[in-house]
């Protein structure tokens, strides 16, 4: 039996108090939220009477010395949260962004390695089904060599709280689900990037609601990224959707269920090549899938002697590093190198 302790208590933690339910073998010993009231519902509504409810997370791990921390506080207190598991000796699963800055991302990745402990990200949409089976069918080279990606994200959510008061809102807060799975897609990093933000008439955000990116990959595919979080109508998948484009033909993803792709066959038939469907492979055991629940199994494998999960901070670090890049290039008005 693994010990716990959990730092905040808002909407998304209860993906991961269900979480650590289901996989078994977890005793959550420590809830932590500045507001105790939410931490004790928490507690009440998870049948767990026995853990330590506080807001002093010093005074938490301390008193319980627990394997295991799993952070999910608002990201300015990531750096500080994920540090003191850290230094405690905890394995640490935190929820993204891994940090504000990319300094506090390599200080984390550092920090870790001189602890010998896990540190990871929860990077769940990497574990959506139709992900996993579009980059298997990438890597079975049905499309060729992937030359480009593209993908249009068009939502307008009103959360309240602290998005609407966030700087590059949409870079800094979701864009890096999309970066990351292009990050899947190419199978590569990011090297360059070109981005602008801008604020529509109707945004009831502070700042970088709406937003377009161009990536430049190291193996020489480009990634083209338009979004907006104020985008009223014909709303895209929270997934986005997707045209992949390969030296041997296109997938296209509408960032549901839908997923089509063609390929070259021999010959032309007059302006154009010749293209035939190609069958889009089902899920098999090799596929990693369950969102919340996928990343959690990854990482309490990798703290039971498993082979490190998928989204460590050592890797999760190259999607953040496509997040600052195009939150620099856009407060620069150019193109900006990424480096990690």
């Amino acid at each position: 039996m693994q010990r716990a302790v959990l730092v905040g208590c808002g909407a998304m933690s209860k993906a991961w108090f269900e979480a650590a339910r289901t996989i078994g073998d977890i005793d959550i010993v420590g809830i932590v939220d500045l507001a105790t009231d939410r931490a004790e519902a928490r507690a009440r509504e998870f049948g767990l009477d026995g853990a330590m409810i506080s807001d002093d997370l010093a005074a938490v791990l301390a008193k319980t010395g627990p394997d295991l921390l799993f952070d999910i506080a608002i990201p300015k207190a990531r750096h500080a949260i994920v540090s003191a598991g850290l230094d405690a000796g905890c394995h640490v699963l935190s929820e993204k962004p891994m940090a504000e800055t990319l300094d506090e991302a390599r200080d984390l990745i550092q920090r870790a390695q001189r602890a010998g402990r896990i540190h990871a990200v929860v990077q769940n949409r990497r574990y959506v089904p139709q992900i996993r089976r579009i980059a298997r069918l990438i890597r079975s080279g049905a499309i060729g060599e992937v030359t480009s990606l593209h993908c249009d994200f068009f939502l307008a959510p009103h959360f309240g709280g602290f998005r609407e008061e966030m700087r590059h809102v949409l870079f800094h807060d979701m864009a890096i689900h999309t970066f990351d799975a292009a990050r899947l897609f190419a199978g590569d990093t990011a090297s360059a990037v070109y981005a602008r933000e801008w604020e529509p008439v109707n945004s009831w955000y502070a700042q970088g609601s709406s937003a377009a990116a161009i990536f430049e990959f190291s193996n020489g595919a480009i990634f083209t990224y338009r979004g907006s979080w104020c985008a009223d109508g014909l709303r895209t998948s929270w997934e986005s959707a997707w045209r992949i484009v390969g030296s041997k033909g296109s997938i296209v993803w509408d960032g549901h269920d839908q997923i089509q792709a063609e390929a070259v066959t021999s010959g032309k038939d007059g302006l154009f090549s010749e293209v035939a469907a190609v069958e889009i492979p089902p899920l098999d055991a090799s596929d990693r899938v369950g969102g919340h629940l996928g990343v959690f199994k990854d990482f309490i494998a990798a703290t039971r002697g498993g082979p490190a999960p998928e989204t460590a901070g050592a890797e999760n670090i190259k999607s953040l590093a496509m997040v600052f890049g195009a939150i620099d290039s856009a407060e620069a008005g150019r193109r900006v190198e990424i480096t990690i």
